[in-house]
């Protein structure tokens, strides 16, 4: 029962992450005029919805309550893509790549706090995925600079 908790508690903080990626994406969607910029944000948008479904229902199939909101990840994205808003889509970009790397760092030190099902989850699916729009945000910072 422990380990269930416990990996509630991680996949809830993954989850969060995600959240305040989805919320990230969408606000830097509206404030670029690039197709092909906002083609590939709008990839990386999907794949992050896609972990919030995810993570929502494996922690549901582990009887817990899958968080609703961002929490304080959220607020410090909001703070940091609000400064890229006024500053343009090369900052825009790099405020997404910076949450990226966040991202990355939390999935690859959580991981060992997951055990079973839930870490297989991590390391199959949610690792993989977040290391494919990780690379995918620095290939598209390096060609805007």
């Amino acid at each position: 029962m422990a380990n269930t908790q416990a990996d509630v508690e991680t996949l809830n903080s993954f989850l969060r992450g995600e959240i305040s990626a989805v919320e990230t994406y969408r606000q830097a969607i509206d404030h670029v005029s690039d197709d092909r910029i906002r083609t590939q944000l709008e990839d990386c948008l999907q794949d992050h919805e896609h972990r919030v479904e995810t993570l929502r229902e494996r922690v549901e199939k582990l009887g817990g309550m899958p968080s609703e909101g961002s929490g304080p990840w959220g607020t410090f994205a909001k703070l940091v893509q609000g400064g890229a808003d006024l500053l343009g889509e090369k900052m825009a970009i790099a405020a997404l790549e910076e949450g990226e790397d966040r991202g990355l760092a939390d999935y690859q030190s959580g991981m060992d706090k997951a055990h079973g099902e839930a870490r297989r989850l991590v390391r199959m699916e949610l690792l993989p995925a977040q290391k494919r729009t990780h690379a995918q945000m620095s290939r598209l910072k390096k060609t805007l600079h």
